[in-house]
């Protein structure tokens, strides 16, 4: 279904703008909400930028009041476990209270239709592998927890209002637009694939790995990575389907299967064909060992197919565009802190 209009809130990150750029591709009108304190303009490859906050009560109800909005689509979240954990009110402020106001106003406006940006981190350390929805969710950290608290929150609005929403819960978001058009691009930056690639490329000494002594079979931790285009696919594919009148629903989105953090970096090394500089570092705060994924509902119920599934191929996306992005806020000093 095409020429919908869609309010991308979080429009300029590494999802939201591939999640833009796939709306347009199949014929839907955008307006994008964002704050630009994590997000890049420059990445958006259509749509109309509005600079502001999602928790901005008039500012939604005058964006749900110019135009009809059709379905709204959430990627604007803190999303660092180890921050979440030194700073745990800043998680709930940004990722429940403001979520909060946006759910307000579209109840005020009667929009029907929400898709969630979710995360594993909802399930916490699992019993049992792959994770499938039906798992226990007890996060091991502040963002899970924020994420888990929207959750629960979207149940509780669908029963009480005119409301449906798909939440989506990802794995290890990884890879960028085949097209090399946009890309992922953070500042600090703190996903495993991009800063193994800065590595490569010289912009940083070496990459951490932190703790190597997990119950896995190298002792680092094993994450299920999935491509940032295929996510995008599954947003289409949840947005038809609550057009179409589905239920709320849950779905995982990774590619079931696991790669540890040596093995991400011995793929880099392939792909890229360079030396890449490893140190060891002391455990992060919340991070759980596994996280391996069950899509089968999503494939089932939705017909998800995931078009990049190899660990190598995702990294070559990532690898072309992390070579023709040469963006000044990329320059990293010998601590890999942004200059």
């Amino acid at each position: 279904m095409s020429d919908l209009h869609i309010l991308v809130v979080g429009g300029a990150g590494y999802i939201g703008a591939h999640m833009v750029k796939s709306l347009a591709e199949t014929g839907h009108r955008i307006t994008i909400l964002d704050d630009l304190s994590k997000g890049h303009p420059e990445m958006l490859t259509s749509g109309r930028l509005i600079k502001g906050d999602l928790g901005d009560g008039r500012l939604l109800d005058s964006i749900f009041s110019s135009d009809t909005i059709d379905a709204v689509m959430h990627f604007a979240a803190f999303s660092l476990v180890g921050e979440s954990v030194s700073h745990p009110l800043r998680y709930f402020r940004n990722n429940v209270a403001k979520t909060t106001e946006l759910l307000a106003a579209m109840v005020r406006h009667r929009i029907r239709h929400f898709i969630f940006s979710s995360t594993a981190a909802v399930y916490g350390e699992p019993t049992q592998t792959p994770i499938t929805e039906s798992h226990d969710c007890r996060p091991t950290n502040p963002y899970g927890d924020s994420k888990l608290a929207v959750e629960q929150m979207l149940h509780h609005c669908a029963h009480a209002h005119d409301f449906r929403y798909i939440s989506l819960r990802y794995f290890n978001a990884a890879g960028a637009d085949a097209g090399a058009a946009i890309g992922e691009r953070h500042c600090p930056e703190t996903h495993l694939i991009p800063l193994v690639l800065q590595t490569a490329l010289g912009r940083r000494e070496s990459i951490a790995i932190f703790g190597n002594d997990y119950d896995t079979p190298d002792g680092t931790c094993l994450r299920d990575y999935v491509h940032v285009t295929d996510l995008a696919q599954a947003h289409l594919l949840a947005l038809d389907a609550l057009i179409g009148g589905a239920k709320s629903n849950v779905y995982n989105l990774g590619n079931s299967r696991g790669h540890s953090v040596r093995q991400v970096i011995e793929a880099a090394h392939r792909v890229t064909g360079r030396a890449i500089a490893v140190t060891k570092a002391p455990r992060r705060a919340g991070d759980p060992a596994v996280l391996i994924a069950s899509s089968d509902k999503i494939k089932t119920e939705l017909g998800w197919q995931p078009a990049y599934e190899d660990l190598e191929t995702i990294i070559e996306t990532a690898w072309r565009w992390h070579q023709l992005d040469v963006t000044p806020s990329l320059s990293i000093d010998n601590r890999g802190a942004c200059q």
